[in-house]
């Protein structure tokens, strides 16, 4: 049975204090998905506030307008095995960060994608309400499984 990340922590809404929010999580890395611009926006953040943070950090730029694509998703479930954990991953509010979480712990737990979203439903995982990308989880799941 699926239980969902144990050792992935992603966003909720905006991170006010990028190194609080990693203090809090004990994160030993993050991955980032915002681009730079993001930080010029009200409530926004760098990736330099994110490498001040932690030990260990990636920036993978999936940030609107960019696609989130099978592209991403592979580029995320990289980046994700080889970072230490426990890890962040966070996007501008949270649905694409907990969206690349559910799909990456769902592969490596080798979940169906029922299962995964029946955990995120239960989590509350903030991209459990957009269809788009519950979608892009379940081609995830059923492209990458493999890797």
């Amino acid at each position: 049975m699926y239980e969902g990340p144990t050792d992935l922590v992603h966003n909720r809404g905006l991170v006010a204090d990028p190194s609080a929010f990693a203090a809090e999580a004990g994160a030993a890395s993050w991955l980032f998905l915002c681009g730079e611009e993001f930080a010029g926006t009200d409530g926004g953040m760098s990736y330099a506030d994110v490498e001040a943070a932690v030990p260990e950090s990636l920036q993978l730029v999936a940030d609107p307008p960019r696609p989130f694509d099978m592209d991403v998703a592979r580029r995320g479930v990289e980046a994700l095995d080889r970072l230490s954990r426990p890890t962040l991953v966070t996007c501008r509010t949270g649905p694409r960060s907990s969206a690349l979480v559910y799909l990456y712990s769902g592969l490596r737990a080798g979940a169906s994608a029922e299962e995964v979203m029946a955990r995120a439903r239960a989590d509350g995982a903030p991209f459990a309400e957009v269809e788009p990308l519950r979608a892009w989880v379940a081609q995830g799941l059923a492209a990458l499984s493999g890797s």
